[in-house]
């Protein structure tokens, strides 16, 4: 496997997922788009149950990566609760409830990048 993706989009993507699992968001997955889309490095995908949980979820990222000094550039999809995008510069979560995720499949979208062996995602029981 071949990863482009830069160190600190990593580092960002590794805290995003931690709070992402913090907020027990499930099947969390991180894609290497920077050889396809020079806006980003990494996709991190994350699934919630029902729209509270999406923004839950999406709120606990922006929360903890604001923490450590990464602003949010942009942020769409907050108060409908199904999809919401984050937008790090270096990385973009999405947030799905899980009946749009399985009907927009990102990953089958993105399936010719890189899946991402993040250390955060290792560590959480709660994903597959």
């Amino acid at each position: 496997m071949f990863v482009s993706a830069t160190k600190k989009a990593i580092e960002v993507a590794e805290l995003a997922a931690a709070a992402a699992s913090d907020k027990v968001a499930e099947n969390i997955v991180a894609l290497d788009v920077s050889s396809h889309m020079p806006l980003t490095d990494i996709f991190l995908i994350a699934s919630g149950r029902n729209e509270r949980q999406v923004v839950g979820i999406s709120d606990g990222i922006e929360e903890k990566l604001l923490e450590r000094g990464i602003k949010l550039l942009r942020r769409e999809g907050k108060a409908g609760g199904r999809w919401v995008l984050l937008d790090f510069g270096e990385i973009i979560c999405h947030v799905m409830h899980e009946e749009d995720r399985v009907y927009y499949s990102l990953e089958r979208i993105w399936s010719d990048c890189p899946e991402l062996k993040l250390t955060a995602l290792s560590a959480s029981p709660s994903l597959s």
